[in-house]
This record gives structure tokens, C-alpha cells and sequence, in this order.
């Protein structure tokens, strides 16, 4: 089986600026949010789901105050959000990404006003650590990850399958600067 090795490029400030607007996620937008989970899901390299979930699934999994969807021309385009990691008060800091961008507007910076706009929230409401999971083929994300300053910890083999394929995650992890 052929190994990718992850290196997580240095953190830059630099965010290529897009024409859409930056919202908090209302429940009106799940069919929109969905079809951009759905089209992730067919990418192969975004999930090892396999099926969009329910409304009342993804609800009861991601942090309300941190669901947020990028917008053009009044529609969906991206989003982005929080699940924590524990129950346990240890880790009440610590919360793991999700974002998803439609392909029609994928490479357009879609993803970099997303992930500014959740490390800007959990920064305010607390949160120490964003961590999240990446399959080393998803070279895109790993490059967006690491201009916000995420690292790679480890990478995960074998860790879970997808059609019977087995497959790798590179585990990222960003600590705040500000939440000390």
C-alpha cells in the first residue's frame, strides 16, 4: 500500500478574498447544506460518510453557537462547523471541524472565509483546540488548514474503511494563541 506523508505547509495570513457573505447556519438552510455535504461525499476524499445524515442527526452533533455558511447571490455555497470532541470537562476546549465547500466555487477561497470566520468564534467562546481529521490525498485542505495555523499531529493508518478500501487520516490540530 502506497503512503502519503502529510507536511502541513507554514501558517500565512494571507486570505484570498471572495465575493460571498459569512452567516450563522439556520436550520432553513439544511437542503442547501446537504447537496454541498452530498457533492463531499462523492468527492471520496472529504468523509467516510457515505449517505448526507438527517437534519435532527447533524443538529444533535455540532455546536449550535458554531455553524456557519458562506452565501452568494442569496445561496449556499460552503460551510463550516463545530462538534465537540468529549462530554468530559477536560476537554470542553477542544472541538473538531467540519467544512465543506460546493464544488461550483472550490479554489475560490470559499473555504479560507469559512475557517476565518469559526477560528474567530471559538476563539470568543473559549475554545483552546480545533482539531480535525484529513485524508493525505485532500491536498487542498491541508494547505487551507495550514495557513490557519494547524499542524499535523500523526497521521492515523488504516484507521477506518471506505468501500472497502482501507484509508488513512492525518490528524490536525491549531492551538489558539489567544485562549490561553
Amino acid at each position: 500500500m502506497e503512503r502519503h506523508s502529510a507536511v502541513v505547509p507554514p501558517r500565512s495570513p494571507t486570505v484570498i478574498a471572495t465575493a460571498v457573505g459569512i452567516r450563522h447556519l439556520r436550520p432553513a438552510d439544511w437542503p442547501e447544506v446537504a447537496r454541498i455535504f452530498g457533492e463531499g461525499i462523492a468527492t471520496g476524499n472529504a468523509t467516510f460518510e457515505t449517505e448526507v445524515p438527517s437534519w435532527e442527526a447533524w443538529d444533535a452533533g455540532h455546536l449550535s453557537e458554531h455553524r456557519f455558511v458562506a452565501e452568494r447571490d442569496e445561496e449556499a455555497v460552503g460551510w463550516i462547523a463545530l462538534a465537540p470532541v468529549s462530554p468530559r470537562e477536560c476537554y470542553a476546549g477542544v472541538a473538531e471541524v467540519s467544512a465543506y465547500v460546493g464544488e461550483e466555487v472550490r479554489g475560490e477561497g470559499v473555504g479560507a472565509e469559512l475557517l476565518a470566520a469559526l477560528v474567530e468564534s471559538s476563539e470568543r467562546a473559549g475554545i483552546w483546540t480545533l482539531e480535525t481529521g484529513v485524508f493525505p490525498e485532500n491536498e487542498a485542505s491541508l494547505r487551507l488548514l495550514g495557513r490557519f495555523g494547524f499542524r499535523a499531529v500523526g497521521t492515523r493508518e488504516q484507521i477506518g474503511r471506505q468501500h472497502g478500501v482501507w484509508r488513512d487520516v492525518v490528524l490536525l490540530e491549531r492551538r489558539s494563541e489567544v485562549v490561553t
